[in-house]
């Protein structure tokens, strides 16, 4: 019998209108001085007014660390922390997409414990809790806002470091599906992948719980179901809201086993190439699973299932046959780039395909697929997903 360990926030508010309740939920966690940490965009286009305002309004004093960029980097995460030990801050607030969730547990990690980044990259502990973080996400995507994980890139290295732990966790997260509703298509499909992503390896992981697995299947079946109506559809709220859900199941599922393969091999494209990490999870999502089924037939053939693209009566062979099938159509349907079509530098991406698949190895994620790969078999793939 397999023992889980289940990890969530303490507190998770869900439903349209969620973020007015921003300062309620910062008093649950024992905050009343936070530091809101989220990007220039949200601010320029004025949508982290919803969630100031409503801190505002309550009273509550604040001040804003707007210098969040995609992809996180070391460098961001010490400006952010100088900013945090400025102030008289007892908690943070993270309102954006997974870079800016990502940036203020990093912060807060960092804070606490001092040094470089680099010494809590996974497998290293983090010895100590930091300050108390409420996550809002506005994409439908990383489940960052429930996961005990950050992803950020070593700016001297170049790498993008996974670093996991209790002390990753958000104390809260708000989860209002109200925020993704002007979403630009390209954004909104890849990370809705992302999130079927993070169900699927979830459901395969070596770790895999039933706990998570519970939440991994609700989460393929909602997105496989309302991801095309989002993107084609972008006002549709109540597709907006199943996508929403589905992605802090899929965060919670994930965050409960583990990723596997693909984000072990998604992240040196990020780091190296600066494509978006769900834009890159999709790029490879059909050809791992292609290179995986087999070690996994039943627990692919449920994603399947799960998704609804095959029946109960159809053999677990037919079944993937099928999924492959639907993720390959889904990347069709979705416009997904090669890394080829995305513009990447041939040579370069060639050249590069060795170190990527070292770090791919080093990040620990490969070890949780259903078929562990060697280092000559991940430059073959990377081969394979190139055109």
């Amino acid at each position: 019998m397999t023992i889980a360990t289940i990890l969530t926030p303490r507190v998770i508010v869900i439903g349209g209108g969620a973020v007015a309740q921003v300062a309620d939920t910062l008093k649950q966690v024992g905050g009343t001085r936070p530091l809101v940490v989220t990007d220039k965009f949200m601010v320029k286009s004025g949508k982290l007014a919803a969630c100031t305002d409503a801190l505002a309004k309550a009273g509550v004093q604040f001040d804003v660390f707007s210098d969040t960029i995609e992809d996180p980097t070391t460098d961001v995460i010490e400006a952010g922390v100088a900013a945090l030990k400025a102030g008289n801050y007892d908690s943070l607030v993270a309102f954006g997409g997974g870079s800016p969730i990502d940036t203020a547990k990093a912060m807060s990690v960092l804070a606490a414990n001092g040094g470089k980044m680099r010494q809590y990259k996974v497998p290293n502990p983090i010895p100590k809790q930091g300050l108390p973080l409420v996550a809002i996400p506005t994409t439908a995507g990383t489940g960052s806002e429930v996961t005990r994980f950050t992803v950020i890139t070593d700016t001297e290295t170049d790498e993008k470091m996974l670093i996991a732990g209790v002390p990753c966790m958000a104390a809260a997260a708000i989860v209002d599906y109200e925020l993704t509703l002007t979403k630009p298509y390209r954004l909104t499909a890849d990370t809705g992948i992302d999130s079927l992503t993070h169900a699927i390896e979830a459901y395969v992981s070596k770790r895999a719980s039933p706990h998570a697995d519970s939440m991994a299947r609700s989460a393929m079946r909602l997105i496989h179901d309302n991801i095309r109506i989002v993107c084609d559809q972008p006002d549709n709220r109540a597709a907006r809201e199943k996508m929403m859900l589905a992605a802090t199941q899929a965060g919670m599922a994930f965050s409960n086993s583990s990723v596997a393969l693909v984000h072990g091999m998604s992240r040196p494209i990020g780091a190296f190439f600066h494509v978006p990490h769900g834009l890159s999870n999709a790029m490879l999502l059909p050809a791992i699973t292609a290179f995986s089924a087999n070690a996994a037939l039943d627990r692919y053939a449920d994603c399947a299932r799960a998704m609804g693209v095959a029946g109960e009566e159809v053999s677990d062979q037919t079944a993937v046959a099928l999924l492959l099938d639907s993720l390959t159509k889904l990347n069709t349907d979705l416009k997904v780039p090669t890394p080829k079509a995305y513009g990447i530098d041939e040579s370069r991406y060639v050249s590069l395909m060795p170190t990527m698949a070292e770090q791919a190895l080093a990040s620990g994620s490969p070890n949780n697929n259903p078929r562990v790969p060697t280092k000559d078999e991940i430059v073959e793939l990377y081969k394979r997903v190139w055109a």
